[in-house]
C-alpha cells in the first residue's frame, strides 16, 4: 500500500516510555530552538522556522503519555521546492513501545513518500533530527537547530 512508502525511522533505547514521550514533547531540545507555541498537550499548536527555507505549523492531534504523539501539519512553507505546501495535511507520528526493559520509538511522517519532491532532502533532515532526539533521550542533550 501507499502507506508503506511513508518515511519511517526507528530506534530502541534503555530509557522508559515516559522519558521518550517527554523528550519528544521538548521540541526545542531536539528539532529547533526556533519554535513558537506549545508542544505538550492535545490541541497544542506550534510553529518552527528554519532560516527562510522551512516554516511549518503543527497541531497535536493525538497525545497518549508513554505511547503516542501525532502532529498534524496545518501550515507549510518550504521555499526550496516547487510546492511549498507539500507538508500541509501530512502527519508526523511518534509511536512508543515497551519492549522488555527497553523502549522502541517508531517515527513515521505520513504523507512524506518517495513521490514527493522534498522526500530526499526531508529524509536527510528527519534522519538528522530523529538522531538528535535519540541523543536527547540517551544523553540528555540533543542537537537542535540553533536560534537565529
Amino acid at each position: 500500500t501507499i502507506m508503506d512508502n511513508n518515511l519511517t525511522i526507528t530506534f530502541t533505547v534503555d530509557q522508559s516510555p515516559d522519558d521518550v514521550f517527554n523528550a519528544i514533547n521538548s521540541v526545542s531540545k531536539w528539532w529547533t530552538e526556533n519554535i513558537q507555541g506549545a508542544s505538550a498537550k492535545l490541541n497544542d499548536e506550534f510553529t518552527v522556522q528554519f532560516k527562510d527555507i522551512h516554516y511549518t505549523k503543527q497541531k497535536l492531534v493525538t497525545v497518549v503519555p508513554g505511547k503516542k504523539v501525532e502532529w498534524l501539519v496545518t501550515e507549510s512553507k518550504l521555499t526550496f521546492i516547487k510546492d511549498p505546501q507539500e507538508w500541509k495535511g501530512t502527519t508526523v507520528v511518534f509511536d512508543i513501545a515497551n519492549t522488555g526493559d527497553k523502549t522502541t520509538l517508531l517515527f513515521t511522517h505520513i504523507g512524506l513518500t518517495p513521490e514527493v519532491e522534498c522526500f530526499k532532502d526531508c529524509k536527510k533532515g528527519w534522519t538528522y533530527f530523529v538522531d538528535s532526539l535519540y541523543k536527547l533521550i540517551t544523553t540528555g542533550t540533543g542537537v537542535p537547530d540553533k536560534k537565529d
